[in-house]
């Protein structure tokens, strides 16, 4: 079981990593309802059609989904 410091560590990182959550429950709190929170958001941007055509083959090809591998590479950009 955890106690104090660890307990506070983990507790820290959680606040952080899903603040939308905890936003979410305050909002219930105050007001005692529940919003939908969004984990997602749809987005629309203009690719040249060959790479898409390839791009989909691609993921077809490894059984993966598009955005979850756009996600993943654009996770990766924004680690540099």
């Amino acid at each position: 079981m955890l106690q104090g410091k660890e307990l506070m560590k983990k507790a820290d990182k959680a606040i952080l990593m899903y603040s939308e959550v905890f936003d979410a429950l305050e909002e219930y709190d105050r007001t005692k309802r529940l919003r939908k929170i969004n984990y997602k958001t749809r987005v629309n941007f203009t690719i040249d059609s060959n790479l898409m055509r390839e791009f989909r083959a691609y993921c077809n090809k490894k059984g993966i989904k598009m955005s979850s591998k756009v996600e993943e590479l654009v996770k990766e950009e924004l680690k540099e």
